[in-house]
């Protein structure tokens, strides 16, 4: 009965969102959307010309977003390249190349070499998110485990002077999360986007400034340049 109450509490709060009203209106995917654009028009993440990598993209709001950031290319599509990566699958974006499967194995590092030709990103995006048992301390190291990934993936492919974007939650290993952001970024922000629901302990921590880059060797392309 309680579980029948809070899934009803949940419809009932979704669907008089302003945010889920908004993203119907303006044909966004998911309510997230909002989330990116408050810390991004902030933050001024996204810009013309970048290479940006969405980690977890489906079901592809944020693609939505950085695309229309990104457009207004001269004779239609955008001025930058936008890559999505995800084990599910993915309705097509306009001028997004999305690869389906875990990128932490070679193929799909092939694929995203390829589409890379050598560069490395300006941004790497997640707003990955484990799937919970309840369990507190389980729950706390998937999630801390999503991040590690995130961070080892930016130090290959991220430009040592971009920003690493993830989704965390504050009682989640939060604290050990932002330790290991500080040791692995020269900059650290905690941002609370008013998107982000009250009643979630969602929170984004941005990372600037790599400080141990790591140099990738793909099979698919050799080497990449570091684009210091």
């Amino acid at each position: 009965m309680a579980k029948n109450k809070l899934n009803k509490n949940w419809l009932h709060d979704h669907i008089n969102d302003p945010y889920v009203k908004l993203a119907q209106k303006e044909g966004y995917r998911a309510r997230a959307a909002f989330k990116l654009k408050e810390i991004d028009e902030s933050e001024k993440l996204i810009k013309p010309g970048q290479v940006i990598v969405d980690l977890g993209c489906t079901p592809g709001s944020w693609g939505q977003y950085t695309r229309r950031k990104l457009a207004g290319k001269e004779g239609g599509g955008i001025n930058g390249t936008m890559i999505g990566l995800d084990i599910l699958p993915m309705d097509p974006i306009a001028d997004m190349h999305f690869i389906q499967g875990d990128f932490r194995e070679d193929e799909v590092l092939d694929q995203l070499a390829v589409v890379l030709e050598g560069r490395r990103a300006d941004l790497v995006l997640s707003d990955m998110a484990p799937n919970l048992s309840g369990i507190p301390t389980a729950d706390a190291a998937r999630m801390e485990h999503l991040i590690d990934l995130a961070i080892e993936f930016s130090q290959m492919h991220l430009k040592p002077g971009g920003a690493l974007l993830v989704k965390c939650f504050k009682d989640m290993g939060f604290t050990q999360i932002v330790e290991k952001f500080r040791t692995e970024f020269k900059t650290v922000k905690q941002i609370k986007p008013k998107a982000s629901r009250d009643k979630s302990s969602e929170i984004f921590l941005l990372g600037r400034g790599l400080k141990n880059p790591v140099e990738y060797k793909s099979s698919a392309q050799g080497d990449p340049a570091l684009d210091i």
